[in-house]
Parts: C-alpha cells; sequence; structure tokens
C-alpha cells in the first residue's frame, strides 16, 4: 500500500519549520493516542502514522533526503535508510516505536528510556542490540556515473565461533539471573494523563540474556563476540551526491551473547576529478584552444566520463562559449534522465610564441593596423563574473 506524504499526515506545508511540526504532530498524537481510543485499530493506525511522519520530519538529515526523493521506489534511493537503501521513506513504526516517539515529542526523554509500552509489542525486547557502525566511501565521478559495487574492510565486532556467541565454554557454566530472574529483561512503571506506561529494558546484569556464566569461552571470555577485520560489499546505484547514505542491516557490531547486530552506515563522498567539475547532474570540462582553431573551427577529440568522442568547434568561437554533449553527464538518482557535459572554450595565447609565429602574428597585426585608426574598439561590459 502507498504510502501518504508525511506533509499530508500532519496537515502540512513543504516549508513548514520544526516548530510547526511539533506543535502539529502533537495535535494529531494527543487526539489519536491508544489511550484515549482503546480498542480502535483505525485510531492506532493513524498514531503510528503520526509518528512516522514525525519522526522523519523533525530529524533534519531525513527531512532532507525525504524532501528531495519522497517515498522512492523500494531499493532505489528513498528507500529505508536504516534498511539497505538510499534516502528517507518507508520508516515503518510499531505501536512500541510510535509511543517511544510519542514520549520525545512531548518532551519525555527518549534517551536510555529504552522501549515503552502500552499494551504493544516489541521487536528489540530482551536482548542487546549491537552498535552501528559509519563508514565514509570516497567514488570517482566515473563511479557515480555507472554505478558501482563497491568492497569495504570493516573493522567490528563478529560473532565468536568457538561458542557461537553464547559466551559459555560448552553447555555448562550458566545460571539463571538473580535480577531479572531468567527473563532477560526488568520493567519500571510510570504513570502519565494517558494512564499507565511501562518502561521494558534489556536486564543490564546479564544483557538480557537472562544468563549469568560462570564458565567463560576461554577466545571471547564470555562476552560471546571477538574483534574482527571484514570485508563488505555495497551496492551504489549511479547519481548519488556527497553526503548521501545507506544502510547495510546486521553489518555493524554484533552484540554481546546472541543479541541483534547493529548497521553498517555508508556514508558517501566524491573524490575531486582532475579534470570535471560537477554541478548536480552536469560536468562542466574547460577546453584550451589556440587562436587558428577558434577562428577557422577545428574538431577534437575531447575526454567524457565514459571515454574519448569528438567535439566540433565552431568557426569563430570566443573564449566563454559553452558547447553542450548531450547526455554525457552524470544521471539522475533514481530516474532515466541523464545530464550533459558542458564544455568551456578558452582562447590560449602563447606566452613564448616561436619565431615563425611571430612573424604570422607580426603579420596579422600589421593587416590589422592597416585598417583601423589607431584607435582601440570598446563596449559595455556585460557581465563583470
Amino acid at each position: 500500500m502507498a504510502k501518504r506524504d508525511y506533509y499530508d499526515v500532519l496537515g502540512l506545508s513543504k516549508g513548514s519549520d520544526k516548530a510547526e511540526i511539533k506543535k502539529a504532530y502533537r495535535k494529531i498524537a494527543m487526539k489519536y493516542h491508544p489511550d484515549k481510543n482503546p480498542g480502535d485499530t483505525e485510531a492506532e493506525a493513524k498514531f503510528k502514522e503520526a509518528a512516522e511522519a514525525y519522526s522523519v520530519l523533525n530529524d533534519e538529515q531525513k527531512k532532507a533526503h525525504y524532501d528531495q526523493f519522497g517515498h522512492a521506489p523500494e531499493g532505489g534511493m528513498g528507500g529505508n535508510p536504516f534498511g539497505g537503501g538510499f534516502g528517507a521513506g518507508g520508516f515503518g513504526v510499531d505501536l512500541s516505536d510510535a509511543l517511544r516517539i510519542f514520549m520525545d515529542g512531548f518532551g519525555g526523554g527518549g534517551g536510555g528510556l529504552g522501549d515503552i509500552f502500552g499494551g504493544g509489542g516489541s521487536r528489540s525486547r530482551g536482548r542487546s542490540k549491537g552498535s552501528d557502525l559509519k563508514i565514509k566511501l570516497p567514488l570517482t565521478l566515473e563511479e557515480i556515473a555507472a554505478g558501482v559495487t563497491k568492497k569495504m574492510k570493516v573493522k567490528r565486532f563478529e560473532v565468536c565461533t568457538d561458542c557461537d556467541g553464547s559466551g559459555a565454554r560448552g553447555n555448562t557454566g550458566k545460571s539463571n539471573c538473580s535480577v531479572c530472574h531468567g527473563r532477560g529483561e526488568v520493567q519500571q512503571v510510570s504513570r502519565s494523563m494517558f494512564g499507565q506506561f511501562v518502561n521494558i529494558q534489556p536486564c543490564s546484569n546479564c544483557d538480557g540474556t537472562g544468563e549469568v556464566i560462570a564458565n567463560p569461552c576461554k577466545s571471547c571470555h564470555g562476552d560471546g563476540r571477538i574483534r574482527n577485520e571484514s570485508v563488505v560489499s555495497a551496492k551504489i546505484p549511479a547519481g548519488v551526491h556527497a553526503g548521501n547514505y545507506m544502510t547495510l542491516r546486521g553489518e555493524g557490531n554484533a552484540a554481546r551473547r546472541k543479541g541483534q547486530k547493529g548497521d553498517l552506515i555508508v556514508l558517501i563522498d566524491e573524490k575531486e576529478h582532475d579534470l570535471f567539475i560537477r554541478d548536480e547532474d552536469n560536468i562542466y570540462l574547460e577546453l584550451l584552444i589556440n587562436m587558428a582553431q577558434a577562428v577557422m573551427g577545428a574538431e577534437l577529440k575531447i575526454p567524457t566520463l565514459t571515454g574519448k568522442v569528438n567535439l566540433k568547434i565552431p568557426a569563430g568561437s570566443q573564449s566563454g562559449k559553452l558547447l553542450r554533449l548531450r547526455g554525457k553527464g552524470i544521471p539522475r538518482l533514481n530516474s532515466h534522465l541523464v545530464g550533459d557535459q558542458m564544455v568551456k572554450i578558452q582562447i590560449e595565447t602563447p606566452k613564448k610564441p616561436s619565431k615563425q609565429e611571430r612573424e604570422i602574428y607580426q603579420r596579422l597585426a600589421d593587416y590589422y593596423g592597416s585598417r583601423s585608426k589607431g584607435d582601440g574598439m570598446f563596449r559595455k561590459i556585460k557581465s563583470l563574473l
């Protein structure tokens, strides 16, 4: 089912600022909160939809990606940035997420609160999750234009193979945690104007496993994971920009004792090119030609991102003239459109002409001198840029 526009969900226009976004979200969240609408599945769906919209529009980076790409098709830019795609969009939330976002939006903190429940389930209940990792991936313009699969070396915690992540030596040495009594989680009850909230967090004594280890694994010393360097592949679509990112699910640090793996966030960067300058989907190249080529015209081979092509220089070309090679730029992300290559003509004046060149230019100077009255030619400057 197609997602509604996040601005429409909150009744906002695209230029709304943070204060307006928060105010609109609070109004809708208060109206459709589950405690005010017990058993109403439609109200719960609207509550979760509003929380999803707020979680994106209230975050500057996610909002910028969403403004540019919206709900793009799955797998392209605009897919869930926490699920292998690019950009912002597809931020599905369950009721526990929606309640957590609700508390955050109402100044309830959120930092260290874990998942807040008001009757709903949890996706990350019990066992802890490994931390996320970030890596910067520099790309050449050629790679950006074509799309590329890159392999990256990542230093991270991985599951210990000797104990299969349990942290224990063999099947011995485990006992129930005395703090959570084997449940793997602890609860704290708080009350609000909407009723009772139960804050459920992984038990810190056993890391959410419900068990403590008396006979730890010799390789990982009971941690359930070891430090290692791995190679991770990422398929980068054509047309990405510096500042775009993608998230590889489960490629971050392993959690202790069989917890959920973290994610690997890949930040895209652009390498500076020796010849080309990028402007969105177009690229620019400066071409130096001599005076004879400018006056008489010429056909020259010039570089593009995909190889050399012939370019016809019109006779009488002036410095600053722009010539366009259509379709030789950068593909637009998640689109069939392709930018152009713009070639700026620059006439090169020889600083140390040879004897033969001096003789030719002298004849030209004599020719033009015989046709003028000795005064220069003037005209008003069209632009200072």
